[in-house]
């Protein structure tokens, strides 16, 4: 990835244009922060034509004068005390209200039940599982998807690192949710990052706790030829108070101004990310630091989505996102701009996996009732609670009083559904119990016939 350039100083940018009246009055003819809804950095401004008879200077000075006036302040601050600052143009408004209607609310706001039955933890493993893996993979680890979903799913214990990372991020993430009910502070970040760090670190003694004057940290670009350092965090003697005032603007203490919640939750990644307080580790407890917020204000629907699955996609925009603010007079709407749009992303891939599953559940039920099957309505509702609840145990006394009918009645469902192998029989003591049988719906997908 290739550094973005330094825009060129703005101060020196106006001192010019002030001193040609006519220029300057062409310049506020074209005030505006966008251009064609798009936030552009001075890297990749200077490649495009903008309006007619400004240069490419004359242009971002426009930009940059529209800018400012719209610009707040951040409690964060950079490594000569400079605030960190972020505006809310158009596109930011418009993702925010996606997200307002798409993530929030109620769990009924969905026009489908399937969020809202046994699928729920069903996908909630599935994005959990996706996560882990996507964001451990950001940070190094190179398990494939097959073997990391292999292990979680079996339960087995870890081979190497990679796994060892992918699977403390799945722990972790199941653990937010129970964290959401806490104010953030300095012992919740240390015992996160000791959730996701322990037994990965070359070092054990730097898990769950800050990195220290001694430990010299930088972040560099692994891509480069050479050694291209692309951010230099703070020192580390700083990082108590640092990360004392993060807690605080995360438990909405500072600012004293309104801050959307999905805006603090991204900056308080952008916030742990850009201080590096670990050793190793920042990225993933960055991340799940934003997840923490995300659903500790409200937004549910975030603990279905996988985001790093997507940032994983292009790891260099996500890079270039962090380095686009720092570059630019420490303005963090290109990082707020960038991760609202992965959300989205993550939300509407949440939703169309919603509509096809509902689609595949409406065709699953038409099979169900086929003559190839034969089934009676008792057993279609029985198979119809299976699909939707893969870890259910059905016995015949409860089929019976579930249905007000006679045992010898409940006894002849429970074993024909046995019997062409959508349930599994078993004995549990004295009582005979029933499964859903693996793989349910591949099974009667193809259509298996009964057993004569």
């Amino acid at each position: 990835m290739n550094k973005p350039q330094n825009p060129p100083s703005f101060k020196q940018l106006y001192q010019e244009l002030a001193q040609n009246p006519e220029r300057m009055q062409r310049v506020f003819a074209h005030l505006s922060p966008i251009w064609k809804n798009r936030y552009l950095h001075w890297h990749t401004l200077q490649y495009h034509q903008g309006p007619q008879g400004l240069t490419s200077r004359e242009w971002w000075t426009a930009i940059k004068i529209a800018r400012l006036g719209q610009l707040r302040q951040m409690p964060l601050k950079d490594m000569q005390g400079d605030s960190f600052k972020f505006g809310m143009p158009d596109p930011v408004l418009e993702y925010l209200n996606k997200i307002d209607q798409n993530a929030g609310g109620q769990i009924q706001t969905l026009d489908t039940e399937v969020i809202n039955t046994g699928d729920q933890e069903k996908y909630l493993v599935h994005s959990l599982i996706e996560e882990a893996i996507t964001s451990s993979q950001l940070e190094g680890a190179t398990s494939t998807r097959q073997v990391a979903k292999e292990m979680i799913r079996s339960e087995r214990a870890p081979k190497n690192k990679s796994e060892r990372m992918i699977l403390n991020n799945y722990h972790t993430m199941r653990l937010i949710k129970e964290k959401t009910k806490e104010n953030l502070s300095i012992d919740l970040i240390l015992d996160l990052h000791r959730r996701l760090s322990e037994n990965t670190m070359d070092d054990p003694d730097t898990v769950g706790r800050f990195r220290n004057a001694a430990e010299e940290i930088r972040v560099y670009d692994n891509l480069a030829m050479g050694e291209i350092v692309l951010h230099n965090p703070p020192p580390a003697q700083e990082l108590k108070e640092r990360t004392q005032a993060l807690c605080d603007f995360a438990n909405g203490i500072i600012p004293s101004f309104y801050i959307h919640p999905v805006i603090r939750s991204i900056l308080l990644h952008f916030w742990l990310a850009y201080d590096h307080p670990f050793v190793d580790g920042n990225g993933r407890c960055a991340r799940a630091l934003f997840y923490w917020s995300m659903l500790r204000q409200g937004y549910w629907l975030c603990e279905y989505v996988s985001i790093s699955q997507i940032l994983r996609k292009a790891p260099s925009q996500y890079a270039r996102s962090f380095l686009y603010s720092e570059s630019d007079d420490n303005d963090l709407t290109y990082f707020l701009l960038y991760n609202l749009s992965i959300l989205v992303r993550a939300i509407d891939e949440l939703h169309s996996y919603i509509a096809a599953r509902s689609s595949e559940i409406s065709k699953i039920d038409r099979l169900l009732r086929t003559t190839k099957f034969n089934l009676n309505h008792r057993q279609i509702d029985l198979i119809q609670h299976a699909l939707r609840h893969a870890t259910a145990v059905y016995t015949i006394k409860g089929h019976q009083k579930a249905n007000n009918i006679v045992y010898q009645t409940a006894r002849t469902d429970l074993l024909g559904l046995e019997r062409i192998k959508l349930l599994v029989k078993k004995q549990r003591g004295r009582e005979t119990v029933f499964f859903p049988s693996d793989f349910l719906e591949s099974k009667i997908k193809d259509g298996i016939p009964p057993k004569k």
